[in-house]
């Protein structure tokens, strides 16, 4: 397989219409870049509605969308995090039936994204989840299978929603890690968000600024290669 055999589709504008795309009911391998045009703060699946300050997110100018693959919240903001599916469809060869096993090809394809980058020491996670504190409300607090870090802070979350006909993995890159924006508009009480941004500060490593368009095409390339 080579990189022309995955389209890329650039999509952008509003993550809650971005989000409530479904995987096709016959999909082809293919990436999903997504750029918002406004802030957002992007829920997890089976997070409540109720995580969000949503009088504080309006008047901030924050989207509240929810995406349909699990995990914490992430929180989009133009130039601070790149947004890109990865979708596979359920026979290419690189599928696993095991969810928990399922996420290791594309955390050594981002790896070799990174390598590319020129960032040292990425590693992709091929334990089981790691709960930490703040991980069932913010994605990159916890750690999960696949996705990648840089020394103990990740860099890469990574998260799935699968059908019969395939798998949709949502992948988001860090350039830049600012905690106090995303906990601003979650309900947190001041004393717990004040501890929330002490003990988040250092859980995310942004990889600086790079052209999302030549992100898109690593990544391409590094998917065609991966056994």
């Amino acid at each position: 397989m080579t990189a022309a055999d995955w389209p890329v589709a650039h999509h952008r504008g509003s993550a809650a219409e971005f989000h409530a795309r479904s995987i096709p009911d016959q999909p082809g391998p293919a990436l999903w870049w997504f750029e918002v045009e406004r802030p957002a703060l992007v829920l997890g699946s089976t997070q409540r509605d109720d995580v969000v300050d949503a009088d504080t997110a309006e008047a901030a100018g924050v989207e509240v969308a929810r995406r349909r693959s699990g995990g914490g919240a992430v929180f989009l903001q133009p130039g601070e995090t790149i947004w890109i599916d990865v979708i596979l469809p359920a026979d290419d060869p690189r599928w696993e039936h095991d969810v928990g096993r399922s996420f290791g090809w594309l955390g050594e394809a981002w790896v070799r994204v990174l390598r590319e980058l020129g960032v040292t020491g990425a590693e992709a996670h091929a334990g089981p989840l790691l709960r930490r504190p703040w991980s069932d409300l913010v994605c990159f607090a916890g750690l999960g299978p696949g996705e990648v870090t840089v020394g103990d802070r990740k860099v890469v979350g990574i998260s799935q929603r699968r059908t019969r006909a395939g798998a949709r993995f949502q992948c988001a890159l860090l350039q830049r890690w600012d905690p106090n924006l995303l906990l601003e508009v979650l309900a947190l009480e001041p004393e717990a968000r004040a501890q929330a941004k002490a003990d988040l500060a250092t859980s995310g490593y942004g990889v600086g600024p790079v052209d999302p368009g030549h992100v898109v095409q690593l990544l391409r390339t590094s998917v065609a290669a991966q056994p």
